[in-house]
């Protein structure tokens, strides 16, 4: 039973967008109402801490794969790009300059 509702939880509420106040609060809540004994719920709460932190960082990891492919497929100039063809622009300024000043 407790491994059912820890899995409908889960699904229920999307582990990975809970924070830690919210899964207190149900912790709270499935202790008072009998359905977990005070270990049982730190446990559930450090187990799904764990399982949204997890999920949070494999979103994060996702979503800037994600990105980088979008960037890649419009083929737009990454920040490095932009930054290393303004050194070579102030590299061939300092050149023109010094072959007018000669």
């Amino acid at each position: 039973m407790k491994d059912l509702l820890k899995n409908v939880v889960y699904a229920g509420v999307g582990a990975a967008f809970l924070t830690r106040d919210k899964i207190e609060e149900l912790r709270g809540e499935l202790v008072n109402k009998g359905k977990l004994t005070k270990d049982e719920g730190k446990e559930f709460v450090d187990d799904l801490i764990k399982k949204s932190e997890s999920a949070k960082d494999q979103l994060e990891l996702w979503l800037t794969r994600q990105v980088e492919d979008r960037v890649k497929q419009l083929n737009l100039a990454t920040t490095d790009e932009v930054a290393d063809l303004r050194r070579k622009i102030e590299e061939l300024q300092v050149a023109i300059n010094k072959q007018s000043g000669e």
